[in-house]
């Protein structure tokens, strides 16, 4: 997240889970991402995990209930705190600071501070899977969605600290740094966000196939995959169901949390997952990086040795069929599609060639990716690119984090999916 949270005023707090043990990894990120940052833990949260350790990674105070009316302050510290914040993050949340912020209950530092704030807040739970599926907390947590200033990161399943296996962990730090600068990113001026997406279905592809040379060697490409699955991110975000097909990616495992992930490894693989998932889809985007040639068949294919592997490369091959072109010819009605083209070249050229890919493949948008510039494309963090639409519709996008961009994208498609 290059530059997102640089110079923004964030506030962590922590509450009484087991899993406030990792709140400090989120301070450090967000530090070291350039943020300002501020703690509060509850009294629970600080038998848990040490404000002293906080203080340090913030390099500010850890604050705390007693701290709340100290008669050297000259305001109120839950009103200055929550003036201050750009973003709250509150994690863990438990089941009580739940309770009390659904009710209106103001009773303590925090409690107070997020009754204060205006800004976005992003609630992050954590507790035994029992107490996540009581009846109690699933209707507390279903009225707190309905906030648009609440970043709702529901809890993931895995062993839990109370080693039951089940629905409670906390989202990973590194997902909550993520979201963090997508709600900072998309926060109105009224601290709400957008959750336009809500009720809808996305389809995205991302990362690079792998096509086989023999049992051991293959073909692939240089991408990461990291433009589809920030796309994934910053659509879930915004309240979609998303399905995301993806081959071999070079990311953080956590950037996949939320999403109903379906891995392949090789081009039919891919075509056949994206088949069987169009139908139920609103949206889709073709953003992966496929193959362009496969052997027509593997079977029998071991390990070559080098002397015969130049040869073994003159037949046999096949190009991969255009699953873009597949995808447009097996729409549904009212379904939007947005393709991607890597190309290179001048501007003027790649316009001219995206022109040409957009009207032979029949997608409603396609992003031109130019890849033979320094800085951004296939394997970095940036990327500055053509969005082509209908006629000669096109829309320079600047040069920036792939984050910023998807979320672009997003109100492009959107904007299309409500025209039709």
């Amino acid at each position: 997240m290059l530059g997102l949270l640089q110079g923004r005023r964030v506030l962590v707090a922590a509450c009484g889970s087991i899993a406030a043990v990792k709140t400090p990894l989120i301070v450090s990120a967000l530090v070291q991402a350039g943020a300002q940052v501020r703690c509060v833990v509850t009294a629970s949260a600080a038998r848990l995990v040490s404000p002293v350790a906080l203080a340090t990674l913030s390099r500010q105070p850890c604050l705390q209930d007693v701290d709340q009316w100290d008669p050297a302050r000259p305001r109120p510290l839950h009103i200055e705190l929550a003036e201050w914040a750009d973003l709250v993050v509150v994690a863990p949340l438990s089941a009580t600071t739940l309770s009390r912020w659904v009710r209106g209950d103001g009773d303590g530092l925090l409690a107070s501070l997020l009754l204060a704030c205006e800004c976005p807040v992003l609630a992050a739970p954590a507790m035994n899977t029992a107490m996540w599926k009581h009846a109690g907390v699933r209707r507390n947590w279903g009225l707190l969605q309905d906030d648009p200033r609440v970043l709702p990161l529901a809890p993931g399943d895995g062993l839990l600290a109370c080693d039951r296996i089940g629905t409670g962990r906390m989202a990973d730090p590194g997902r909550i740094e993520l979201a963090a600068a997508s709600a900072l990113l998309q926060a109105d001026s009224q601290g709400q966000l957008k959750s336009d997406w809500r009720g809808r279905h996305l389809l995205i592809s991302a990362g690079p196939t792998l096509e086989p040379l023999d049992s051991v060697r293959f073909l692939s490409n240089h991408s990461s995959g990291r433009m589809g699955v920030l796309l994934a991110q910053a659509a879930h975000l915004r309240g979609a169901t998303v399905d995301l097909v993806h081959g071999p990616l070079q990311l953080p495992q956590s950037w996949l949390e939320g999403l109903q992930c379906h891995s392949v490894i090789g081009s039919a693989e891919m075509d056949q997952a994206l088949q069987d998932l169009q139908p139920k889809a609103d949206a889709v985007v073709m953003c992966a990086a496929v193959a362009d040639v496969q052997r027509t068949s593997t079977n029998g294919v071991k390990k070559l040795p080098k002397e015969r592997l130049i040869a073994s490369m003159q037949d046999g091959w096949q190009l991969v069929p255009d699953l873009l072109h597949g995808l447009v010819s097996r729409r549904p009605a009212g379904q939007v599609l947005l393709g991607f083209a890597a190309l290179a070249g001048p501007d003027e050229q790649l316009l001219e060639l995206g022109r040409s890919k957009l009207r032979a493949k029949g997608c409603d948008l396609l992003m031109v990716n130019p890849i033979d510039r320094p800085g951004q494309g296939l394997d970095s963090a940036l990327n500055a690119v053509w969005l082509l639409g209908p006629g000669d519709q096109h829309q320079r996008c600047p040069l920036e984090d792939k984050l910023v961009l998807s979320h672009r994208l997003l109100d492009r498609l959107l904007e299309l999916k409500q025209s039709l």
